[in-house]
């Protein structure tokens, strides 16, 4: 009989194991991570052992003949094999992660996640820390200061997989705070990533400084950039190009190749491979083809992520547990208690209200996959002690089973603090940051100008830094030792200059001839000195990029070498050659990351956002689908009359590449059409209610529908013309396409009003609609003044 090698008989082990635990786990409803945990139990060597000194206890039969009688079982052979395994799981799942990601995503999210999240992300590390340094020291022996601090980012670290779980069961996809809950998992994904990076620097160095981790810093955000923004540049074209070659078959394999080969990199130069999967995930994110390649990816993920939670559970030792439990049961109580009051003090510092805070921070209270992954990390570097490991695994357990129940009491704990709020603190209820909408105002053409300018310094002068360290690092020693003397040194400096010349232009004159630096140099004299500092700032800096290429090649020559910098930049900046290089390859940069998002608008007619909401009275953007056998369609707005029913505003029905904005009364559903409409959580959930929408509209954090709908403010002046007028005699709707949702006057707020209501002098108008749209108002309507300057 020929012999099975053990890799496969151990996968086989753990796939059966895998597969008949989840289908039970699927069966009682729960999460399918929590099956592959219990399933790496079940077939590790621990929960042998554990059965064999259970059966001697119960039965007093002798050890080894109970031992002979277990030995019959299969069991895994070899662990190395599924430490294999589930490096390959860590390293798919980052790459789905990042394909799921998408940098313009994070810049949706804005800053209020990110707040958010580092509060919580912050605490939660310190707290970790303290309780390793302060107390677990004292009950396990061997700790250390490194332990302490992979402790404290384990604690600090969500389930993303969890939560969505959760929040599908439970039937909270809609809710204002699950939006909140979505974009702080994302920071807290790419915060994991820079996490793993920084503490793989410290593993291998033992010691902190501050040189050490800016430098470590810097070093994760160069390479980052550089990869992102060359990636950027040439994958997406390279796609379009084979796009006729490639098939399901050959699509995956490329995509795989770029996987493998950009964690083969991270890893040569001093970076984990999980950070090279998912930057890669994130380049391929941008493309056209995002979609197909995560759908082919799927399996891949499943199989291997499945081994890796396999492989978790696995390291789960009843014995550890068992010696431990009162320290198991202690850091449960820390993320139970402290996480959702981290998470719930962030929420409330980005601006939300006392409600959404508390709901936000407990459902955010386990811990899960990035925690097993950092934990596994440490243990591969052979940094953190083996007991800490099953600790952790049993902490993220419990706290997944405790999710759902942390989320179905939030609203009661809320009660519970608002009826102990002083009268004083009144606002924090409502949350603070109601002039953190966006109005049709446009920006300052300083502010436009100082933003555009320093994003295009800093990529272009990261790309000039990376053509250089390249340079002096591999190219000029061989241009150098093929022709020795100073022609060498004269050669390799034309090659690096000729190469940077196109982003050294650009970073000295782009946007000196856009329509804010025309405003800017038009308006004052103090404004024209400003501008030229600007310009010369930007110049010596190229003077300084120069200086870094020669004077490495002719140290002696410090003076002429200055002047020859001056006259290279010269040169540079009145040189049309270099001019259309350059936007050149900017034009193509551009169109490889804005392709996917056009392809989008042209299949959706309508661009992504993240709805503003009004916060004092819990309305917000959201979408729905008509589902195929819902019995609002073929019925008209008008017959269906979901304003009196549930309170909710239609704004826009997208219906295939179709958008309807502002739809009237006589407008019928279709099956499958989407619609943007504004109300509260409590209206949202009528509304799908009353749709019989009970399909799971959340998979991993992908946003089905689209719209680019957001909410704005008005103040009526006195003399307005619409002083006097009605909401129907104004004529907003047909001269804007925007939508009064709502009316101030005073102290009352106006929800619900009809076409004859007048408008008053200081009545402040809310009104939804397109921001392009928005921001026509003005134009259109030019008596109005924004509430928010």
């Amino acid at each position: 009989m020929a012999h099975l090698p053990d890799f496969i008989s151990d996968l086989a082990i753990i796939l059966i194991t895998a597969g008949i635990v989840t289908i039970i786990f699927k069966r009682l409803k729960q999460p399918v991570v929590l099956g592959y945990i219990v399933a790496g139990f079940l077939a590790s060597l621990h929960f042998k052992n554990f059965i064999e000194s259970l059966v001697v206890k119960i039965t007093g039969v002798a050890p080894d003949q109970v031992a002979n009688v277990f030995k019959a079982l299969p069991e895994i052979s070899d662990m190395a094999n599924v430490t294999i395994w589930s490096e390959l799981g860590v390293i798919f799942l980052l790459f789905a992660l990042g394909l799921e990601f998408s940098f313009k995503k994070l810049m949706d999210v804005g800053g209020k996640a990110s707040i958010a999240t580092l509060i919580n992300l912050g605490s939660m590390i310190i707290i970790g820390y303290l309780a390793g340094q302060l107390f677990i020291s004292q009950l396990i022996e061997g700790w250390t200061t490194m332990d302490s601090i992979y402790l404290g980012c384990m604690l600090s670290m969500s389930s993303t997989t969890i939560i969505i779980k959760a929040f599908n069961d439970m039937g909270l996809q809609k809710k204002k705070f699950a939006g909140i809950v979505f974009g702080m998992l994302i920071v807290e994904d790419l915060a994991a990533i820079v996490m793993m990076v920084l503490l793989t620097t410290f593993a291998v160095s033992q010691h902190f400084e501050t040189g050490e981790l800016a430098n470590s810093i810097v070093s994760l955000l160069f390479f980052m950039l550089i990869w992102f923004v060359v990636g950027i540049y040439m994958i997406p074209t390279m796609l379009k190009k084979l796009k006729k070659y490639l098939n399901d078959e050959t699509l995956l394999i490329v995509a795989i190749g770029l996987c493998l080969g950009m964690v083969y990199f991270a890893t040569a130069v001093g970076f984990s491979a999980a950070l090279g999967a998912f930057i890669m995930g994130s380049i391929l994110a941008e493309t056209v083809e995002s979609k197909h390649i995560e759908h082919l990816i799927e399996p891949l993920k499943n199989l291997f992520g499945a081994v890796f939670f396999v492989s978790v559970g696995m390291m789960i030792d009843p014995a550890v547990i068992g010696e431990y439990s009162i320290l198991i049961l202690i850091l449960t109580l820390v993320i139970l208690i402290g996480r959702p009051f981290f998470a719930a003090i962030g929420v409330l510092a980005s601006g939300e209200g006392l409600k959404v805070a508390v709901q936000s921070g407990f459902s955010l209270a386990q811990i899960g996959e990035f925690s097993f992954i950092i934990a596994t990390l440490g243990m591969s570097l052979g940094v953190i002690t083996e007991t800490l490991y099953p600790i952790i695994v049993a902490v993220s357990v419990i706290t997944t089973f405790t999710t759902p129940y942390c989320i179905k009491y939030s609203d009661n704990v809320y009660g519970w603090i608002e009826k102990r709020i002083p009268n004083k603190w009144e606002k924090l209820i409502h949350g603070y940051s109601a002039s953190g909408y966006d109005t049709v105002n446009k920006q300052t053409d300083w502010k436009k100008l100082l933003q555009s300018i320093l994003t295009l310094v800093a990529i272009y002068f990261t790309i000039s830094i990376a053509i250089l360290l390249v340079f002096q690092n591999f190219i000029t020693p061989y241009i150098v030792e093929w022709m020795p003397g100073i022609w060498g040194n004269i050669l390799a400096a034309i090659i690096t200059l000729v190469l940077m010349a196109p982003f050294l232009r650009a970073i000295m004159m782009k946007k000196n001839r856009s329509e804010e630096f025309k405003n800017l140099w038009g308006d004052n004299r103090l404004n024209k000195g400003a501008l030229i500092s600007l310009i010369a700032f930007r110049i010596i800096i190229c003077v300084v990029l120069v200086l870094m290429v020669l004077i490495p090649l002719f140290p002696r020559l410090t003076v002429l070498m200055v002047i020859i910098s001056l006259v290279v930049v010269t040169l540079i900046i009145f040189s049309q050659g270099f001019k259309a290089q350059s936007r050149k390859i900017e034009a193509r940069f551009l169109e490889n990351l804005n392709l996917k998002q056009r392809m989008d608008e042209k299949k959706a007619a309508i661009l992504p956002t993240v709805a503003n909401d009004l916060r004092s009275k819990n309305i917000h953007i959201e979408e729905f689908e008509i589902s195929q056998n819902s019995p609002s369609i073929g019925k008209s707005l008008r017959e269906l009359n979901f304003r009196q029913k549930t309170g909710v505003n239609v704004v826009t029905i997208i219906r295939g590449s179709k958008k309807i904005n502002i739809p009237d009364g006589n407008e019928r559903l279709y099956p499958f059409d989407k619609l943007v409409v504004s109300g509260s959580d409590d209206e949202m959930q009528q509304l799908s209610q009353y749709l019989q929408d009970k399909r799971a509209q959340v998979s991993n954090m992908e946003e089905e529908a689209q719209h680019h709908i957001s909410l704005s403010q008005y103040l009526v002046v006195p003399e307005s013309p619409l002083i006097g007028k009605t909401i129907g005699g104004a004529g907003i709707r047909e001269k804007t396409e925007c939508m009064v949702i709502g009316i101030d006057r005073g102290d009352e707020s106006i929800i619900q009003f009809t076409a004859g209501f007048m408008f008053e002098e200081g009545d402040v108008i809310w009104l939804a609609g397109e921001k392009e749209k928005l921001n026509s108002f003005e134009e259109n309507i030019s008596d109005l003044t924004p509430l928010i300057p």
